[in-house]
Formats: structure tokens, C-alpha cells, sequence
């Protein structure tokens, strides 16, 4: 064979390798559980959740419901990247489920929900949820559970909505635009047109809404002292990924209301996983309070 044409082969192969090595990637890191996985997760389980979708604003939603629709709702919504899975071991416990109904949800761009077209705006994101809110509400407490990314979300939630919230559990959340990492450096070309293919879907979600986040939040940071909700916000010291400060943002900024740091000093951010009992224990005590506020009426 001649040296050109063992050039042009050499470009083929590594062409087409590097395309399956993308192929590869985008089905391997998708950090979400199909139908099949999640029915089959609930297989033996008392209560079995059931999933749902509906269509806002161009937007398709996907969410899990578990439990008694006449109990105090309490809505999970994951980090970036994530989907609904993030909670999936929340939906089946126990303890909650005979207090609460439970819900977790796929964010715009994760799981089921428009999978790989992130949203950027946290006011959109905050409105592509609502429906579930006002679906569910029917004059009973509910609380919103935001991890890492979710933790602003719920936030614009609160802010927005403040009739169809009463409570949140800010896990880890990134809420202070001063915080914010510096990442633009790599961010700014992967959330081109010309490079954003490269990412598997997840990352590409998850690439376009951090990439504009440290704007949201600064538009978002004057609103915060609108947030009536009772808050508790579960922080680790040795998280890496968001600045440990951002809990004490959050006692600073909401000051019209009720605020309950959890910091944990050898904790890291992957606290849904590593220590899911303070989300838990942060739910029945907001779950005890919602109900003696109630009692007292």
C-alpha cells in the first residue's frame, strides 16, 4: 500500500474511533434510569411510584410520584448533571412516605425531560416546574428539597411562587454569584455550537446552565430577601465543588426568613448519597413544624 493511502486509513480509523469512543461516553454517563429500570426498582415495595409528563412552554417534564396525594407534599430536584434517580432511594423510604407524598423530578435537559438541551434561565426553570406545584398543592405544605444546581432553582421557586411554597432544604446549593468558580476558561468553548457536540448529552445540559449561572444569580440575589419559606440548609466543609460560604450566604440574604444551618465539618457534596439521613431529618422537622403551625390555628 502506498503512503498516502495508509494516511488516509490511519485518519479513517482514528476518525471513526473517536466517534465511538463519543458514542460511548454519551451512553455511559447519562445519570438517568429508564422506565423499565425505575418499575423494576419498585418491584416488591409497598407503595410503587408511577411516572408522568406533561408539556410547558415547549418543555417536556418528566417526574415520579410516590405515595398518598392527601399528605404534605415534598418535591426533589436534582443537581447537574442528575435526573430524578438522585432521590430514587428517598421514593421508597418508609418513614416518609407515611408522612408525605413524594416527588422528584427531571430538571430541563436531564433524564427524561428534553434530554441534552439545558435551560439556562432560572426563572424558566423555575416555570417549567410550576405546574406540578399547582397541581399538588390543594392547601397542604410544601416543601422543596434542591441539591447542588437544584438548590438555586427551588430558591427561584420560592421566589416566584411563594404560594405554592412553604418550606426548603437547600442541600449543597450554589446560590451566591460571588462564589461562583471562575470556569469560563473552559466552559465558554464547549457551550459553543462548534464544540458543545463533543459533550455527552448530560455534560451538555449540564455545560450550558453552570456556564450562565453566575449571571442568574446575580440577578437573582435582590430576590432573595423576598424568600418567606422556612429554610434549612444542609452544607458540608469539605465540599469542593460548591463553596462551603454559600451556607452562610443564605443565613445573610434571607431575612424575611426562618433559616437552620447543617453544616457538617468532614463532609463532602455528594450528600444525598453520603448522608442521607440529614435531608430526612431535615424533612420531619419541617414536616413538625408545618404541622404544629397547623394545630395552632
Amino acid at each position: 500500500m502506498r503512503p498516502l493511502g495508509r494516511k488516509v486509513n490511519t485518519w479513517i480509523i482514528t476518525i471513526t474511533l473517536f466517534f465511538l469512543i463519543i458514542l460511548l461516553m454519551d451512553s455511559c454517563l447519562q445519570f438517568r434510569m429508564s422506565k423499565k429500570e425505575v418499575n423494576h426498582y419498585f418491584e416488591g415495595k409497598q407503595k410503587k411510584g408511577v411516572l408522568y409528563t406533561y408539556t410547558h412552554d415547549h418543555q417536556k417534564i418528566n417526574y415520579l410520584s410516590v405515595g398518598d396525594p392527601t399528605l404534605p407534599l415534598i418535591v426533589f430536584v436534582h443537581g447537574s448533571p442528575g435526573s430524578l434517580s438522585a432521590f430514587i432511594d428517598f421514593m421508597s423510604d418508609s418513614s416518609l412516605l407515611e408522612r408525605a407524598q413524594l416527588i422528584s423530578v427531571d430538571r430541563p435537559g436531564f433524564g427524561e425531560s428534553n434530554f441534552g438541551y439545558g435551560e439556562k434561565s432560572l426563572q424558566r426553570q423555575a416555570a417549567v416546574l410550576k405546574p406540578i406545584l399547582e397541581k399538588y398543592k390543594k392547601n397542604r405544605p410544601v416543601i422543596l428539597v434542591g441539591h447542588s444546581m437544584g438548590g438555586p432553582v427551588i430558591c427561584r421557586m420560592a421566589i416566584d411562587y411563594p404560594e405554592l411554597v412553604d418550606a426548603l432544604i437547600i442541600v449543597a446549593g450554589s446560590i451566591s454569584p460571588d462564589l461562583e468558580p471562575n470556569e469560563t476558561w473552559f466552559r465558554a468553548p464547549l457551550a459553543t455550537p462548534f464544540l458543545r457536540w463533543i459533550l455527552p448529552r448530560s455534560f451538555r445540559a449540564s455545560n450550558r446552565e453552570i456556564y450562565h449561572l453566575k449571571p442568574e444569580l446575580q440577578e437573582m440575589k435582590p430576590m432573595l430577601a423576598n424568600i418567606k419559606a422556612s429554610t434549612i440548609v444542609i452544607q458540608g466543609k469539605k465540599d469542593v465543588l460548591v463553596d462551603p460560604r454559600n451556607a452562610d450566604f443564605a443565613k445573610k440574604m434571607f431575612v424575611n426568613a426562618p433559616v437552620e444551618l447543617v453544616t457538617v465539618e468532614e463532609m463532602n457534596h455528594f450528600i444525598p448519597w453520603s448522608n442521607p439521613e440529614l435531608i430526612t431529618q431535615a424533612i420531619f422537622k419541617l414536616l413538625d413544624q408545618k404541622q404544629s403551625s397547623l394545630s395552632k390555628r
